[in-house]
């Protein structure tokens, strides 16, 4: 039985790492995000040149950061939790909110987001989606492909707070604190 711990611990380890590496090459993203926003505003007011393919750069950046970006804050828990009972609950208590969260709540609606927008992004695939706009971007196909991409990341990392959550509850593994982020027993 130790085997499958260890497997599961190993699984949850690997997902937490892609996510992770994902995250952090994403967060990039926002120095482009804050130099291209320059360049736009400078080139409208100080020049009085639009530039819709700049624009829809930033809006397509803005999307990767916010699509890509939320599995990284999942898994380094700074995503957004009402504490008002979950700050006072003992450590198994907390474990079984975030079992219990993980399945009943943010697996099927990230799993939601990746069947219901399955149809969405191949339909926008099979006629290599582009901008509405004559200087646009031809790239809405992959913009739209976010979409379920932010779904299964988020699913994933719903998996690997599962699992370490349930080793932690079993003894596998130390229970996370989740204002220092390191295990406490």
């Amino acid at each position: 039985m130790s085997k499958l711990y260890h497997i599961l611990q190993r699984l949850a380890e690997a997902i937490d790492h892609l996510v992770t590496v994902l995250g952090k090459l994403t967060a990039w993203l926002s120095v482009v995000l804050v130099i291209l926003t320059c360049v736009v505003v400078a080139l409208r007011y100080g020049f009085g040149v639009g530039a819709i393919a700049l624009q829809e750069s930033a809006l397509y950046i803005y999307a990767a950061l916010f699509m890509l970006g939320a599995a990284y804050t999942f898994v380094h828990d700074d995503h957004v939790r009402v504490d008002v009972f979950y700050r006072r609950f003992s450590a198994p208590a907390r474990a079984w909110v975030n079992i219990l969260g993980g399945l009943v709540f943010l697996l099927p609606m990230a799993l939601s987001m990746v069947w219901l927008s399955w149809d969405f992004v191949a339909q926008a695939w099979d006629k290599t989606e582009g901008s509405m706009e004559a200087e646009g971007l031809p790239l809405v196909f992959l913009l739209k492909t976010m979409i379920p991409v932010c779904g299964g990341l988020l699913s994933l990392q719903a998996l690997s707070s599962v699992i370490k959550n349930t080793l932690a509850l079993t003894g596998f593994m130390p229970f996370q604190n989740e204002d220092t982020h390191e295990a406490v027993c």
